[in-house]
């Protein structure tokens, strides 16, 4: 008899070996009384999924959707449930499940393929027949068809070499390109039905658990709607993201200039020894991103009526935000305007009035730790000609200063203003917008593992910020995990409800970068420990990256955004 201890009510009860977490789950349920379904489970904090079976003593603690790996398997689940009913309406169809989007994912769908060749390559592309009202209905049916029979989803371990047998028989190009190249031994693949898929991470047990879902239309392809975060027994609200999409459809123009769309493009590439090449593509593709938006700031600060004079740059935790700022600089600098920043830090208000969180924390993030009605009123009067006194915070005794640092804009100069709170129009709301130049910047994950597994925004920022913490003796990558969670919920109040106004996006992702990221990232995150909660993350992080061949960083140029994080910038920080 195995000895289970349910962490969510710290109870330890007897099962016979090789029970499985959902018999597990049954014999605790009552007990447990989560609010909303259980989808998954942390077995000694490694995520699994309900039908893996246990066969030593384990701590157990069940998951919802709205558990960070438990939302994960179920997204994940919904993505394998959409892909088996595009097979079984539209046979000859391909499906693309490219990113998060308006609260849930886009994905990009062929009704019918057929291959081209182009030179040494060939490509598969679209019939030409566009997708309408009715296809997407009929994809919606047979999706809630097959979650009433609730059809299991069926694990498979087999050899590696096996897997990739399975999939180059059915055409899974991207598969077999991932699993060759990954170095593992043995791969697990699913089954749904007759229809065969592959996932990273562990599925929910059958297509029944997937109640809350839809499915629409959206631009050329199809938006999948997944739960609420913070309620998964509705839909999470839809929000309207043109400009987001259009960030990822400058991504994907990328990709195809680099002639790469998932891990395996990747790692063919540096087996052949095109690691260097790739991260100069990427790195100039981004320069060339960088003196357009420079250029066009020019322009506009040129034009007679109503000229730009302030820039404000935002955007969430370790987009390399610092480094596009001095990078920006430059190229302004070479237009022949003199760039100034301009720091929000000076404007916080005395810590003793920082606002708190419920637990009694200070909230850092929240909008109220800035006098933004004094830096407002600066702004306005060095828009006016006025020289102005410019406070220093000082962040050892946590008051603002005044230390004699004056500030009067010449002719020819550009106020810089970069920080989480520089689109909250509360910042600038007095100065009109014609003198405002807003830019968004983040690191969207430019690469999927394949057509079906996509890298989550979060992981790619949350790789970086776990590197530069460490480097810095900061934090450990146990601490920076845990404090991941505020880290998001801040963004998500602070930061993306204003992204849309910008007007301009500016991606900080390199193809190549998880590659090299790994290189730092291996040895960081091993050192998490397994008996804490942050080990899951660290586990799953470690396991995703594993995917890529190793790149050293040393062909990565010194004034990259990749090495705001992984050191060695030519920039003073």
């Amino acid at each position: 008899m195995l000895q289970i201890r349910c962490k969510n009510i710290n109870v330890t009860k007897s099962f016979p070996e090789g029970t499985s977490l959902l018999d597990v789950y049954q014999e605790f349920q009552n007990e447990i009384n989560l609010p909303y379904p259980v989808v998954s489970a942390k077995v000694n904090n490694v995520s699994q999924g309900l039908k893996f079976r246990l066969f030593q003593n384990r701590d157990v603690e069940f998951l919802d959707a709205r558990e960070g790996s438990g939302h994960r398997v179920y997204v994940r689940s919904l993505s394998f449930l959409l892909y088996k009913a595009t097979q079984d309406i539209f046979p000859s169809s391909k499906l693309f499940i490219e990113h998060s989007l308006c609260r849930g994912y886009y994905c990009n769908f062929k009704k019918g393929v057929r291959r081209q060749e182009t030179g040494d390559r060939s490509r598969e592309t679209g019939d030409g027949s566009q997708l309408t009202d009715e296809d997407v209905e009929r994809i919606k049916t047979r999706m809630q068809e097959i979650v009433d029979l609730d059809m299991p989803f069926r694990r498979t371990e087999a050899t590696t070499e096996e897997a990739v047998r399975v999939f180059t028989e059915r055409g899974f190009s991207d598969k077999v390109k991932l699993l060759e190249t990954s170095g593992q031994v043995y791969s697990d693949y699913y089954t749904l039905g007759d229809t065969v898929d592959y996932y990273y991470g562990p599925l929910v047990p059958s297509a029944g658990y997937l109640k809350v879902w839809d499915l629409e239309r959206y631009e050329d392809g199809l938006l999948l709607r997944v739960p609420d975060w913070n309620n998964p027994s509705q839909v999470a609200e839809k929000v309207s993201q043109p400009k987001t999409f259009g960030m990822f459809a400058e991504k994907t123009r990328w990709d195809i200039i680099m002639r790469l769309s998932n891990a395996g493009d990747v790692n063919k590439a540096i087996m052949r020894g095109h690691a260097s090449e790739l991260i100069q593509v990427s790195e100039a593709l981004q320069e060339k991103k960088i003196v357009q938006i420079a250029e066009e700031i020019d322009r506009r600060f040129h034009q007679e009526k109503d000229p730009v004079r302030i820039v404000l740059i935002t955007g969430p935790s370790s987009s390399g935000k610092t480094t596009f700022c001095k990078r920006l600089s430059v190229q302004l600098l070479a237009c022949g305007l003199r760039p100034v920043s301009f720091s929000t830090d000076d404007y916080f208000v005395n810590r003793v009035d920082t606002p708190k969180l419920p637990n009694g924390d200070y909230d850092f993030d929240n909008i109220e730790t800035v006098e933004y009605a004094l830096l407002e009123d600066h702004l306005q009067r060095l828009m006016q000609g006025e020289r102005v006194e410019i406070p220093e915070y000082n962040f050892v005794t946590g008051k603002r200063e005044y230390n004699g640092k004056k500030l009067k804009l010449a002719g020819d100069t550009v106020l810089i203003i970069e920080g989480i709170h520089a689109l909250n129009p509360l910042l600038t709301k007095k100065l009109p917008d014609s003198l405002k130049y807003k830019i968004y910047i983040s690191a969207l994950t430019s690469i999927s593992l394949d057509d079906h597994n996509w890298i989550p925004v979060r992981d790619n920022r949350l790789l970086r910020r776990i590197i530069r913490d460490y480097n810095k003796g900061a934090y450990t990558a146990q601490q920076t995990i845990a404090q991941w969670k505020n880290v998001c919920q801040a963004e998500d109040q602070w930061i993306f409800p204003y992204q849309e106004t910008a007007d301009v996006m500016f991606n900080s992702a390199l193809n190549i970068e998880f590659a090299v990221l790994r290189t730092h990232a291996e040895i960081i995150l091993a050192s998490v420990p397994r008996n804490c909660p942050e080990y899951s993350e660290a586990h799953r992080l470690l396991k995703f990256i594993h995917f890529f061949l190793p790149v050293s960083d040393k062909e990565i140029p010194p004034t990259s955004i990749m090495r705001e994080f992984v050191g060695g910038s030519s920039f003073k920080y």
